[in-house]
C-alpha cells in the first residue's frame, strides 16, 4: 500500500495538517497572528534556523495562508501578511493555547485570552452558530458528508456497527480509487 501525502487524503483533519501540521509552520502563524511580520521577527521569535524558515514561509505562500509583501523599494524587503485562510486559522490557534494551558502548563498559565477592552478572562467553547448552545462532545457526531468518499464512508459505517457491538469486525477499508 502506497503512502499518499496527507494533504491529497479526503479526510479534513488529515488535509489540514498536510498543509499546517509542521510544528515550525504553526509556530510561525502563531507569530504572524500576534503581529511579527518580517523575517528577521519569526527567526529570533521562534529560534528557527533561517534555511527552514525560508521552505515553512515559501509553503505557508504556496498553500494560500501568507502572501509575501514589499514594504521598501531600496533595499528590496519584503513581510508577510495573512490571507483570509490564514485568518480563519486563528482559532485553530487560540484553540491550541487553551488545552496546552489546560494540559500542559502544570505552574499556570503562560497566557491568557482576555476581552480587549475589560481585560475580563474569557473562558472558550466551541458553539452552534444557528442555536448558540455550546458543542458537547455526548451531543454531537461527525457523520460522511454530501461529497464524502467511499473510504470515509466505510470508516464511518464500521465505527457505528463496533459501536453497537457488531461482531466480529476486522477493519478492511477500500482500496484508495485513481
Amino acid at each position: 500500500m502506497k503512502n499518499t501525502p496527507l494533504y491529497e487524503t479526503s479526510c479534513p483533519i488529515a488535509r489540514s495538517l498536510g498543509r499546517i501540521g509542521d510544528s515550525w509552520s504553526v509556530m510561525i502563524l502563531r507569530d504572524i497572528t500576534a503581529g511579527f511580520t518580517r523575517f528577521d521577527e519569526f527567526q529570533k521569535s521562534c529560534g528557527i534556523a533561517p534555511n527552514i524558515l525560508s521552505r515553512r514561509l515559501k509553503d505557508l505562500i504556496d498553500d494560500g495562508l501568507l502572501e509575501k509583501v514589499k514594504y521598501s523599494l531600496s533595499p528590496p524587503r519584503y513581510e508577510y501578511q495573512l490571507t483570509q485562510k490564514g485568518k480563519d486559522f486563528r482559532p485553530v490557534l487560540l484553540a491550541l493555547a487553551v488545552w496546552g494551558t489546560e494540559h500542559f502548563s502544570p505552574e499556570g498559565p503562560q497566557l491568557q485570552l482576555v476581552e480587549t477592552e475589560t481585560h475580563r478572562p474569557l473562558r472558550t467553547a466551541m458553539v452552534d452558530a444557528a442555536t448558540g448552545e455550546v458543542v458537547v462532545p455526548e451531543a454531537y457526531s461527525l457523520v460522511p458528508g454530501p461529497a464524502a468518499d467511499p473510504i470515509i464512508r466505510y470508516r464511518h459505517a464500521y465505527l457505528r456497527q463496533k459501536k453497537a457491538g457488531v461482531e466480529p469486525l476486522k477493519f478492511t477499508p477500500p482500496e484508495k480509487q485513481g
